[in-house]
C-alpha cells in the first residue's frame, strides 16, 4: 500500500514538465518584453510625436504618441490605477506560472506577462512622472486604436486563454491523473 500524499498523487514527470513550461512561459515574456522596450526605443529616438510614416500605404503605419490611459486613452486621468492594476496582473501571473503543465498556457501567459511589463515599463519609467508614465505607442491601423508590441503580446495571450478555456484545456495536471 502506498502513501497518499499530494506529491505521491501528482502525475508522474509534473515536476519536469512544469519546469519546461516555466523556462517557456519566462522566455516568452522576456522575448516579447525586450521587442517591446528596443521597439519603443527605435521610435523615441527615430520618430517625431505625431507624425506618420506609411509602412503598408493605407494599412499600417507609425505614428509616435504617448497614451497615458488605458486602450482607446480611455481613463488619461487614472494613469496610477493602471500602474497598478498591470503590477497585480505581474504578479498574479508570476505567482501561478508555478502550477502551469501544458505549453499552450505557458505561451499564453508568457505573452501576456511579457506586454504588461513591457507598458508597466513606461508607466514607471516614462515622462511625466514615476508611476504616471506614458506608454509609447506607435502601430497605426484604420479605424482603430494607435497600439504597441506589448498591447500584441496581451492581447493574442488573453484571445489564447479564452480560447484554452472555452475549450476546457487544464492550465495544469490535475491530482491523480
Amino acid at each position: 500500500m502506498t502513501e497518499h500524499t499530494p506529491d505521491a498523487a501528482a502525475a508522474p514527470g509534473t515536476s519536469r514538465v512544469g519546469r519546461r513550461c516555466l523556462v517557456i512561459s519566462l522566455l516568452v515574456a522576456a522575448a516579447w518584453y525586450a521587442a517591446d522596450q528596443l521597439s519603443k526605443l527605435w521610435v523615441v529616438e527615430n520618430l517625431p510625436i505625431g507624425r506618420q510614416y506609411p509602412v503598408i500605404p493605407g494599412l499600417l503605419w507609425w505614428e509616435h504618441i504617448r497614451n497615458s490611459g488605458a486602450a482607446f486613452s480611455l481613463g488619461s486621468n487614472f494613469t496610477w490605477v493602471f500602474t497598478i492594476v498591470m503590477a497585480v496582473v505581474i504578479v498574479a501571473i508570476l505567482w501561478n506560472l508555478r502550477r502551469v503543465r501544458d505549453p499552450l498556457w505557458a505561451l499564453a501567459l508568457g505573452l501576456v506577462l511579457g506586454g504588461a511589463a513591457g507598458n508597466l515599463t513606461d508607466r514607471l519609467f516614462r515622462e511625466p512622472s514615476f508611476a504616471h508614465g506614458h506608454v509609447v505607442d506607435f502601430i497605426a491601423v484604420p479605424r482603430f486604436a494607435i497600439f504597441n508590441v506589448a498591447d500584441c503580446g496581451v492581447v493574442v495571450g488573453v484571445v489564447l486563454i479564452l480560447v484554452l478555456i472555452m475549450t476546457n484545456r487544464q492550465m495544469e495536471v490535475p491530482r491523480g491523473r
